[in-house]
């Protein structure tokens, strides 16, 4: 999605010729699993020329948040706060990004990028295919980035201590689907963790359930998390699979819990948290965008957004500035700070919802107002505000 984002930014900014190295073969549209945007920064990227109302979405309007309360269905309800966004399925939001990208963008499906190597004069990329020289390189190529590796090679993604379980399913197989209304986003929180829940389109007229479940992995998991990584679809080792379904049965209110449950094991992933951040988005001929620039933690709910501002942002620069040096300088300034506040705020974020979590089951709505207020104490939430 950064990349596509980057490509048309490339485009719009006055480059002539724009080459795009795609990692994945396939068309990525597959994808099933959803994000959200909040209206303001959804605001902003339509007036940017990014996002259109024609693109699949579904809106929220409050953020209901349950605890496990006995045998009452969906649990106890603490308190409700305002939840204006957006949600999205990524397959057919990456889809619309992509044809956006000119006609004239050379596409290299399947091109994984193993070295990158800049001088004064322009930058060598190298694939299976052989080696090319251009005279910018933007590195949209996500946490494992090979063009971060190459600014700033001793920048290394952090293992926050747990872990996401993702999932997403058809809305069909929703039980009692009346007891949640559409508008609704769930967070669903237990000690050391919670769960959050909402719809998203499916691209073809219908909705699909989505969820993320965060907290920590069993002690005894044999496996290391200390390089990013990620299990996809299918390849969940048994004791996580053991966990989920504790979690489930044990700390969520019984309609929370078979929401999760219903999840098939081929439309489950696990993602281990990590963030960091770049010292700048440019350094030389090379730029970092989206999450080979930054990556915050997913409480701050603004991962997608910050990756699509940097594509608006690095097109404003390049518009406008006299020279592509004043341009990528003045991206940097711009854009380095923002990285850097959304990965404080998602360690803050994380603290409070799974690494020190409250006593919920003696949480009301005025206490959950202060907590959160105090949780989201920049105003961050959602994603910075796109500055002009």
């Amino acid at each position: 999605m950064a990349g596509c984002a980057a490509a048309l930014a490339a485009h719009r900014g006055g480059a002539a010729e724009i080459t795009v190295f795609e990692r994945a073969a396939g068309q990525l549209a597959d994808r099933g699993v959803g994000l959200a945007m909040h209206n303001d920064r959804y605001a902003e990227l339509e007036s940017a020329g990014y996002v259109d109302a024609e693109m699949p979405w579904l809106q929220l309007s409050r953020r209901c948040w349950y605890v496990k309360n006995g045998s009452a269905p969906l649990g106890r309800r603490i308190g409700v706060l305002p939840f204006p966004f957006r949600t999205y399925n990524w397959g057919p939001l990456w889809h619309e990004l992509r044809d956006r990208v000119p006609k004239s963008a050379e596409f290299r499906n399947g091109a994984t990028v193993t070295g990158v190597e800049a001088d004064p004069d322009g930058v060598e990329v190298t694939t299976a295919s052989g080696s090319e020289r251009f005279d910018l390189v933007i590195g949209a190529d996500g946490y494992r980035s090979a063009v971060r590796t190459a600014a700033f090679a001793e920048v290394r993604p952090e293992y926050a201590g747990y872990l996401a379980w993702r999932g997403a399913f058809p809305a069909e197989r929703l039980m009692a689907p009346e007891l949640w209304p559409d508008e609704d986003c769930v967070y669903a929180v237990f000690p050391g963790g919670h769960t959050i829940i909402y719809r998203i389109p499916d691209g073809k007229g219908g909705l699909r359930i989505n969820w993320v479940l965060y907290t920590a992995p069993p002690p005894d998991l044999d496996l290391r998390f200390d390089n990013p990584t990620s299990l996809p679809p299918g390849t969940l080792a048994e004791t996580l699979h053991t966990r989920l379904a504790h979690i489930a049965d044990t700390q969520l209110a019984p309609y929370w819990g078979q929401l999760v449950r219903t999840t098939t094991a081929e439309e489950l992933f696990v993602q281990p948290m990590y963030d960091f951040t770049a010292p700048h988005y440019a350094s030389g001929r090379l730029v970092l965008a989206g999450d080979a620039a930054t990556v915050a933690r997913p409480h701050t709910g603004g991962g997608a957004v910050k990756a699509l501002q940097d594509a608006t942002t690095l097109e404003a620069r390049l518009t406008s500035a006299p020279d592509w040096e004043t341009a990528l300088r003045t991206y940097d300034e711009s854009r380095a700070a923002t990285g850097r506040s959304m990965v404080e705020l998602g360690r803050q974020l994380g603290l409070g919802l799974v690494q020190e979590t409250p006593d919920w089951s003696t949480m009301d709505q005025r206490g959950l107002e202060k907590w959160w207020q105090q949780a989201d104490g920049s105003g961050g939430f959602g994603g910075r505000r796109l500055t002009s």
